[in-house]
C-alpha cells in the first residue's frame, strides 16, 4: 500500500492530466480547442504580417521565383 501511495504521489501530475484528457474527450471539448488554437494561430500570423509587411512581401516574392 505504501508503494502505491508514493506511486501516486509521483505521478499525480500525469493522473490529473489523465483524467481532463478523458472529459474533454467524452464532452467533444476537443472541437472547441482546436477551433480556439487555430483562431489563436492565425492572428498571431496576421499581426506578424501586418508588422513585417516588406519583409513578408520580399520573402513571398523570392519563394514565387523559385517556383
Amino acid at each position: 500500500m505504501d508503494s502505491f501511495k508514493n506511486f501516486v504521489t509521483q505521478h499525480r501530475g500525469a493522473i490529473i492530466g489523465i483524467i481532463i484528457a478523458i472529459l474533454i474527450l467524452c464532452t467533444r471539448l476537443y472541437k472547441l480547442i482546436i477551433a480556439i488554437v487555430l483562431i489563436y494561430i492565425g492572428a498571431v500570423i496576421g499581426n506578424y504580417v501586418q508588422q513585417n509587411k516588406y519583409d513578408v512581401k520580399e520573402k513571398l516574392k523570392n519563394f514565387i521565383d523559385r517556383l
